[in-house]
């Protein structure tokens, strides 16, 4: 059903007038693409779904479970500057099933487990999983989608990562309610390796664009680049909101809102499913507008700044009125996050060029995902301490506002860096026609 909705989303951006490359095999390509964020997305959130229920089952404090839920992200944030290397070392295509092979595994075995301790290690081994999959996502799109689609192809894999905790959310809070939360894991796992037979189809091999350290600019070219630490620092911002609600939102509307765990899986899911929707649209309409003549610069950050912005003043409304407004605020929430969710990594791929962007991508999601560490920790500190989430929910507000300040004020041009190693190739790679 999902592949149907993401080829649905594919080829509505790619009607009449569009480029002849947009073939069946590249609609099929984002369709998977849409799959794998979508799939990726449960599985990392699947565990705070599951929180309630296990914090009673293993008995440890709400400190403890932060440290749990941040395990994914110790390994997931320290292993992508490799992740970056190895998309511009090696065939994208295999580097990401290994990856997607990895942390699928990992959710199945996730449900055989019964102490702290070996859960906390198999959700290091998902991060480590998982890592390649960002980096992956930019350097296909930036091989594959010219600088006019980009908004679309990334607003797609923006709505898979919306559309993964919502549907976890609904049918995974309701199916661990009834049947328990190890067989998720274990079904979901398993089932998710047959993504890996389509992916072999679809997927265009081709050789890396970098063979060789002296092909492409080197580490400290990049890392000397103020717009690559810009942007990692506003991917921190934004993260530290998306992490917030994947990993402490079923928590927070179980036990301070007083849901049920279906009324949670509703809720929740509306706020992922709103960030989805307008993910999908904001991204059509931003290379709508550059199209008309628009610049990156000014559509692409705006859209950034707006989203950050707005996304901080209705997290912090959430936690300040009754119940049932909340909910709607909530929902509004979601719709502000999917705003900015699919141009943040156009903005990476035509800034740092083909040749570049799988090692630019690494750096900037090395510092972006740190985010998911810090938040699960500070959060269940902040609520053990103050025994409700309204601190926790000011501060990430507090994160968003910095993170807008920043696009504003600290990000230059969006334009493409000149590495003193020019590129050999055309940006522009189209992906090879599958019929």
């Amino acid at each position: 059903m999902f592949v149907g909705v993401a080829h649905n989303l594919a080829h509505m951006g790619m009607r009449s007038g569009d480029d002849p490359q947009m073939s069946f095999g590249l609609r099929a390509l984002l369709a998977l693409l849409f799959l794998s964020v979508f799939l990726n997305y449960i599985d990392r959130s699947n565990l705070s779904i599951a929180a309630p229920m296990l914090k009673d089952e293993l008995g440890i404090s709400a400190a403890k479970l932060g440290w749990l839920l941040s395990a994914f992200f110790w390994t997931y944030a320290g292993m992508q500057i490799l992740a970056g290397w190895l998309v511009d070392r090696w065939d994208v295509k295999w580097v990401f099933a290994g990856g997607f092979a990895i942390w699928s595994c990992a959710t199945a075995i996730t449900g055989l487990l019964h102490s702290f301790a070996l859960l906390f290690a198999v959700r290091i081994i998902l991060g480590m999983g998982e890592s390649v999959a960002y980096p992956s996502y930019a350097k296909i799109v930036a091989r594959l989608f010219p600088e006019q689609r980009r908004g679309f192809a990334n607003a797609v894999i923006a709505a898979g990562l919306a559309a993964g905790p919502g549907v976890g959310l609904l049918f995974g809070g309701v199916l661990m309610a009834r049947f328990g939360w190890r067989p998720f894991f274990v079904v979901l796992g398993s089932v998710s390796l047959l993504w890996l037979l389509p992916w072999a189809r679809f997927m265009p091999s081709a050789p890396p664009v970098v063979s060789s350290t002296s092909d492409g600019p080197g580490y400290r070219e990049i890392l000397g680049e103020r717009s690559l630490w810009a942007t990692s620092l506003c991917l921190f911002c934004a993260n530290y909101s998306l992490y917030f609600m994947v990993t402490w939102l079923p928590f927070y509307l179980v036990r301070e809102r007083g849901f049920t765990m279906p009324e949670m899986a509703r809720v929740g899911a509306a706020y992922f499913f709103a960030a989805a929707i307008s993910a999908a649209i904001c991204g059509r309409i931003s290379d709508r507008w550059i199209q008309a003549g628009g610049s990156p610069t000014r559509v692409r950050k705006g859209f950034m700044i707006t989203s950050l912005a707005s996304s901080g003043v209705l997290l912090s409304a959430v936690v300040l009125v009754a119940r049932a407004p909340s909910i709607v605020f909530l929902i509004l929430a979601g719709v502000a996050f999917g705003l900015g969710s699919p141009n943040v990594w156009a903005i990476a791929q035509r800034l740092a060029g083909l040749r570049a962007v799988g090692r630019w991508c690494g750096v900037q999601l090395f510092c972006g995902n740190m985010s998911g560490v810090v938040v699960s920790a500070v959060t269940g500190y902040l609520v053990q301490q103050s025994g409700h989430f309204n601190s926790a929910f000011l501060v990430t507000a507090a994160v968003l506002w910095v993170g807008a300040l920043a696009w504003a004020f600290l990000v230059g041009p969006i334009e493409p860096v000149e590495w003193s190693q020019p590129e050999m190739v055309e940006e522009f790679m189209p992906a090879v026609s599958t019929s």
